[in-house]
């Protein structure tokens, strides 16, 4: 198989296991996004949202997820 081959399978795997993921658990998630210091204004014909917190969770999480792959192989 070639390499781009090889990176297009996992990314769907990848996708496709996140999918499953959010639609088994996905009531128990309703924390993410609803951080302390989770950015929300909300007034008459203006909402702003910026999930700051959430996203350097993520963030940490994805990474510490890469580092372990990377030490795998």
């Amino acid at each position: 198989m070639q390499p781009i081959g090889k990176i297009i399978l996992f990314a769907g795997l990848g996708i496709a296991f996140i999918g499953l993921i959010i639609w088994l658990f996905g009531n128990k998630l309703n924390w993410f996004g609803n951080l302390p210091g989770d950015i929300r204004i909300e007034r008459p014909n203006f909402k702003f949202y910026a999930p700051i917190v959430s996203m350097l969770l993520l963030s940490i999480l994805f990474s510490a997820v890469m580092w372990v792959i990377r030490r795998l192989f």
